[in-house]
């Protein structure tokens, strides 16, 4: 078989030492096509990278920002606010309740692990949601 018969060739490039530039090189490189791909669809959708930052920042990230961010998504669902790709009020109990069995879990494996404040904000979220999925069913 000759070289042009072959479809592909695999070279393992990957270097396993901590202070390999090639390395860096590569992850610099992948880095800029992912870049590279996101502006390609912003192009299409008429915005950029930059300009989607700043219309939407993100909080920093911490337990209590996740645990809201899971409030929200169980309020969606039980159609508490609007959803807000269509601005509709949609229900879809099983997945409200399948969050609300995630907080719940969150609360079991971490109790003790929170600080006072992060343990009464998971409690009293999860008691409103409870109230809530109750209301609905």
């Amino acid at each position: 078989m000759s070289e042009e018969d072959k479809g592909f060739v695999i070279k393992d490039r990957r270097t396993f030492s901590e202070e390999s530039d090639e390395t860096q090189a590569d992850i610099d490189a992948a880095k800029s096509e992912i870049a590279g791909e996101e502006t390609a669809e912003n192009a299409s959708s008429g915005t950029s990278v930059g300009e989607r930052q700043q219309q939407a920042p993100f909080p920093k990230i911490n337990f209590s920002t996740f645990v809201a961010s899971l409030n929200a998504s169980v309020l969606l669902n039980l159609g508490a606010i609007e959803d807000p790709n269509t601005g509709k009020k949609t229900k879809n109990l099983p997945m409200a309740k399948q969050t609300i069995d995630i907080l719940n879990m969150l609360e079991e494996k971490t109790s003790g692990n929170l600080s006072k404040d992060e343990e009464n904000l998971l409690k009293n979220i999860l008691y409103d949601l409870r109230l809530m999925f109750v209301k609905e069913r």
